[in-house]
């Protein structure tokens, strides 16, 4: 649920900014604002969707970017990198490429989502469902 947004006044006599005037949090409609975030190089670690960033300090260092000190505001607790470019307005090519800085930095941890399997051993139903038999 995306909360309620509020108007900017304008004084009278002057007209309303348009959008692209507008500083947005993530600059979604300028792509120059996308690149200066990223960067010129662009590396980017392998990371998903759903692989949960967390802080190693809530503080950011004083030579950190607006976007990763509210990044690592964020952070505090386990979020997902899908999460944490909702919440910054970012795309997640961005978002990633600011989670590898920021992993060189070792001011992050990624962690990797566990997987399981989709279906459990067969021995393993067979074994609890003799031992159940047996009841």
């Amino acid at each position: 649920m995306t909360p309620p947004q509020r108007q900017r006044r304008v004084p009278r006599g002057e007209s309303p900014p348009r959008p692209a005037e507008r500083a947005g949090a993530g600059g979604g409609g300028n792509p120059e604002r996308l690149y200066v975030v990223a960067g010129a190089d662009g590396e980017r670690a392998d990371i998903d969707l759903v692989t949960l960033i967390v802080a190693r300090s809530p503080d950011p260092p004083p030579s950190a970017t607006p976007e990763q000190a509210a990044l690592l505001r964020l952070c505090v607790a386990p979020l997902s990198v899908a999460e944490l470019s909702a919440y910054l307005s970012l795309p997640f090519s961005v978002v990633t490429v600011l989670i590898t800085e920021m992993l060189t930095a070792e001011l992050v941890q990624a962690r990797s989502p566990i997987v399981r399997q989709a279906l459990p051993d067969r021995s393993l139903l067979e074994a609890v469902m003799h031992g159940l038999q047996r009841l």
